[in-house]
């Protein structure tokens, strides 16, 4: 377990919304670019090396794939490199599609983390008593595809324990894997309709009805969840003033480097490093009483 996911729920999802704001709304380089850092490292450091790699093979393809769409189809900009079939590939257009697909793969790693720190009991502790029926749905929602490959898995060798992939016709595999397919999908529909009707037994969602929490709001919580907000205010503040604005057509501007800018730049850093510093502590505090055994 990481040590992110040791604080309050509430805590994490602070976190989450002031690091994906700024990232998804503020069409500004740096910005942009902070985020992808932070993701990058974060990710770097609650998976292991084989989560990290297979993750590159899916994120790297994607990201190219989206740099070099958007100059291929927008042809706005004043600085043609090149023509394709008549029309101009432009600078602008290209730079514009490298800082669009750090926006979007920096939301998607954030998205892959904060996935993996806030689990299913956490989602029904969040919204379990405003929303409890988009809470049950996001908490099933979670430990679908995870439970669903799991059960895969065990199916799949029972049915190798049985001989029926020792044949090596293609055709028969296929078969083979389409009855393991139709098994676990049932299992799984069976499962959701027990799973629903044992929450209506116990009177989920029904007003009244209290709720047993292990999550407790910490003096550690409450200071990250105060500075979290800080700097999310410092930083649109900046957006809110013009200080951050950063145009790619016609032509690329420069990058704003007003005071304020920098302030903005250095809180949204701070903001997107939050859960980089805590694992590092909580590395370093460990390290230390090991060294004093």
């Amino acid at each position: 377990m990481s040590a992110y996911s040791k604080l309050h729920p509430l805590t994490c999802l602070v976190g989450y919304l002031c690091i994906l704001i700024p990232a998804m709304f503020i069409k500004n380089p740096v910005i942009q670019l902070t985020s992808l850092l932070g993701s990058v490292l974060f990710l770097s450091v609650i998976c292991d090396r084989k989560t990290i790699g297979s993750d590159l093979g899916f994120y790297i393809p994607l990201f190219v794939l989206m740099a070099v769409t958007n100059p291929l189809f927008s042809h706005n900009g004043a600085t043609p490199l090149f023509f394709m079939n008549g029309n101009p590939v432009t600078l602008e257009a290209v730079i514009y599609g490298i800082f669009m697909s750090v926006m979007i793969t920096s939301v998607l790693l954030w998205c892959k983390c904060y996935g993996i720190i806030i689990n299913s009991d956490k989602i029904v502790y969040l919204f379990g008593k405003s929303l409890p029926k988009l809470s049950l749905l996001l908490s099933a929602a979670l430990k679908f595809i995870p439970e669903l490959k799991r059960r895969f898995r065990l199916t799949s060798s029972a049915q190798k324990t049985l001989g029926q992939y020792s044949t090596e016709s293609y055709t028969d595999r296929i078969k083979r894997m389409c009855g393991v397919f139709s098994s676990v999908i049932g299992w799984s529909l069976e499962n959701a309709v027990e799973k629903n009707n044992s929450m209506k037994a116990r009177g989920y969602g029904m007003p009244g009805r209290s709720n047993y929490s292990i999550f407790k709001m910490t003096a550690a919580d409450k200071t990250i969840s105060v500075l979290y907000i800080a700097c999310l205010s410092l930083t649109l503040a900046g957006a809110f003033t013009g200080k951050l604005y950063f145009s790619y057509y016609p032509t690329v501007s420069g990058i704003p480097d007003s005071p304020l800018a920098l302030a903005s730049y250095f809180s949204y850093f701070v903001c997107a490093m939050i859960p980089i510093i805590v694992e590092s502590e909580e590395a370093i505090r460990w390290k230390y009483y090991r060294s004093k055994i």
